[in-house]
């Protein structure tokens, strides 16, 4: 079958942000009063689930303490998005390569994350021009369904919205959580591990890529 979709599952599949994404937990943290510091090994263990807001609401309730999770997710994102758009960030290895290959063989792209629309509209804005959302045909976000990854829930719905079967798309996912999501969804997926990954987390069988290329791009 020939391959019409390929699906951006996060935005670590873009860009890496995963220190910038733990600075902001810490920042937002210590401006609530909360004793609390993630080091790189503890925010890496956090990724084994998917979603700011869940980590918090988890770790609150490993050490019995009720916090006011959604207000200390939004902080958090606030700060992270403010963080990225005065530094500016960049396309991870291949990807620009990866995009351009698709939109030349008329290959469709979509980005299929649960994050936020705040999230997504200042990764947009901090790539300033080397990305857009206009390049892609679906755009997803964290209102669009009930479920985040590892539920299949954003994975069907871009696939309903493009009228498209599982087969024809591939997805590139940067955690193996998310991975759950695009292969629970019947999509083949890469593994393109970001910095903080597990990658000992993917299965077996997954094609891991250290630099994204066109050979995630079947013929």
């Amino acid at each position: 079958m020939p391959l019409k979709a390929v699906f951006f599952g996060s935005i670590g599949t873009l860009v890496e942000t995963s220190e910038l994404q733990r600075q902001a937990f810490n920042q937002a943290f210590a401006e609530a009063g909360l004793e609390w510091d993630w080091d790189r090994e503890a925010y890496k263990a956090r990724l084994a689930k998917s979603g700011g807001l869940r980590r918090i609401e988890d770790y609150a309730r490993e050490r019995g303490i009720d916090v006011d999770a959604e207000r200390l997710h939004a902080r958090k994102t606030e700060i992270f998005d403010a963080a990225i758009t005065a530094r500016g960030i960049s396309l991870r290895p291949g990807v620009s390569d990866v995009v351009t290959a698709a939109k030349e063989q008329g290959i469709r792209l979509g980005f299929v994350t649960t994050t936020s629309r705040q999230n997504v509209d200042a990764v947009f804005a901090a790539l300033a021009g080397d990305l857009s959302a206009e390049d892609f045909d679906f755009v997803g976000d964290a209102t669009m369904v009930d479920q985040g990854k590892p539920a299949r829930d954003i994975y069907r719905h871009a696939l309903d919205v493009l009228a498209l079967a599982a087969s024809d798309c591939i997805a590139i996912e940067d955690t193996p959580v998310s991975m759950k999501a695009a292969r629970g969804a019947g999509i083949d997926c890469v593994a393109f591990p970001g910095d903080y990954a597990d990658r000992s987390g993917f299965p077996a069988d997954a094609r891991i890529m250290d630099r994204l290329s066109t050979e995630a791009l079947p013929r």
